[in-house]
């Protein structure tokens, strides 16, 4: 068993993409290989084999290890529902929610989890891939580190570090984060990946050369910039639009301060026949041929900022025009005429006026919702599969007219009597090629395209992998993980 760790010294610096294609790297030579992420802080998340959540990176990471997600796999994750606060869930459960003072003295607790997790991996896996969050070098975060430099003095692995040379300041980042580090830290650290550049290399060998000689490490390699690439962004909502022509349809996603799984949108971003826009707060909603109101960790909260940004006559007058509203999970429960927290789970315990566009109730309840399902859509009977991640429980005379029929014979969501409005709880919806064609065609594109997201990923997760073994030193790589000869299965 090996454990080797790959820290950042950003946000976005590329750890998620660079586990990614390693995991994928050691799945093809025949190596058991397992994703980990000790503490994540994200509001996308995936429901697990187990019946829990994790988030959604680790879920991709296990696609490219070919396993099925597993709570093991992020056992501390973080849902922010303030600017000071968030829901703490471990081993795929939510356990509280509490303010970042209180969970600084929390970690402790925090830490028995992820290495009891860890273990487990350990005892199943011969190689485990961990991914560290945000960056070692953030000093007040230091004390009781569970995420990055404590867990590996913790576990006593190894360090690759990778920094972003897009962002510009590269050298800056990886000498800087290194001089951050504590002695015991630094020798941990065993050689850089520069990610994501561009043009000639040998223009770039000076540098290489210099941090080398300055830090007594060496490169591992340097990623070349991909593009025509995709891979679910873990934090920043991905608004990178392809040149698109021919029949557009316009689809427009208000952002709302808490939204959570902005993923499901990835599949409409990537679809050729749909022009995407994200519409920042301030900013007014374009014309459009669907609005679609996203998830939300806090759903009370994001109604008020929703009304407060005049979005909701947007959507009378949009509906008005002949325009289609779909609202997944926190923005179906928006659509409804009522939404309670008797406990506040999400904020002030309390009751909020729906914007009342379907005839439904929603009571959130402190026991949530996770289930990974499929079934059919209604009315066409499109295959459509998905996950469920919500408090609420919703109820009224729209249920009559449900959007999708699981296969357990449950329905779920609701549609308006006019065929113009629909809700469901369900997240990843558009990534059912049969679904995604269903709704776009109520939506108004007359002919639609079917594209198979699930391939795409595919794709893109073996040119990770690719990149690997063209551009690292695959070699110091493999003494890394610790193996000698790599089994080629």
């Amino acid at each position: 068993m090996t454990t080797l760790m790959v820290q950042g010294t950003t946000s976005d610096a590329g750890k998620s993409t660079l586990v990614t294609a390693l995991c994928r790297w050691l799945k093809r030579e025949g190596v058991a290989v397992a994703p980990f992420k000790p503490q994540n802080m994200a509001l996308n998340s995936a429901v697990t084999a187990d019946g829990g959540e994790i988030g959604r990176a680790q879920a991709v990471q296990a696609q490219a290890c070919g396993l099925a997600p597993h709570t093991d796999m992020n056992p501390v994750l973080l849902k922010p529902n303030t600017d000071i606060g968030a829901q703490v869930i471990i081993h795929g459960r939510a356990v509280t929610s509490m303010n970042a003072v209180a969970y600084h003295d929390y970690k402790k607790v925090a830490m028995a989890a992820v290495l009891e997790s860890h273990q487990r991996l350990c005892s199943q896996y011969s190689v485990v891939m961990v991914e560290g969050a945000g960056s070692p070098a953030e000093i007040n975060l230091r004390a009781n580190d569970i995420a990055n430099m404590g867990f590996a003095e913790a576990v006593d692995c190894p360090v690759i570090l990778v920094a972003d040379i897009d962002r510009g300041g590269v050298f800056a980042h990886l000498v800087g984060t290194l001089e951050l580090l504590s002695e015991s830290e630094q020798a941990r650290v065993k050689g850089f990946v520069i990610n994501r550049f561009r043009g000639d290399i040998a223009l770039l060998k000076p540098g290489l050369d210099w941090l080398e000689q300055r830090t007594g490490k060496p490169v591992l390699g340097v990623l070349p910039y991909l593009t025509d690439f995709h891979l679910e962004a873990e934090d920043a909502i991905d608004q990178r639009q392809a040149a698109k022509s021919g029949e557009l349809l316009r689809v427009a996603v208000p952002v709302l301060p808490r939204i959570s799984n902005h993923t499901d949108f990835d599949p409409l971003r990537l679809h050729p026949q749909v022009q995407l826009s994200f519409v920042a707060p301030g900013q007014l909603i374009p014309p459009a041929d669907l609005i679609i109101l996203p998830g939300s960790k806090s759903v009370r909260a994001d109604l008020t900022r929703l009304r407060e940004h005049g979005w909701d006559q947007a959507l009378q007058r949009h509906l008005r025009y002949g325009g289609k509203v779909l609202g997944i999970c926190g923005g179906y429960q928006m659509l409804g005429r009522s939404i309670a927290d008797p406990h506040g789970l999400e904020g002030p315990a309390g009751e909020s006026v729906g914007l009342a566009l379907l005839d439904v109730d929603t009571v959130l309840e402190p026991e949530k919702q996770l289930r990974n399902v499929s079934g059919r859509l209604l009315p066409d009977g499109a295959a459509v599969s998905g996950y469920e991640i919500h408090a609420g429980v919703t109820t009224g005379a729209g249920l009559e007219r449900p959007a999708v029929m699981l296969d357990d014979d449950r329905a779920d969501g609701a549609r308006s009597a006019d065929g113009q409005v629909m809700g469901t709880y369900l997240h990843g919806l558009f990534e059912s090629s049969a679904a995604a064609a269903a709704i776009l065609r109520w939506a108004g594109l007359s002919v639609v395209q079917s594209v198979d997201y699930h391939a795409l990923r595919e794709r893109d997760i073996d040119r990770l992998a690719d990149q690997v073994e063209q551009h690292l030193d695959t070699r110091l790589l493999a003494d890394l993980c610790g193996l000698q000869e790599m089994p080629h299965a």
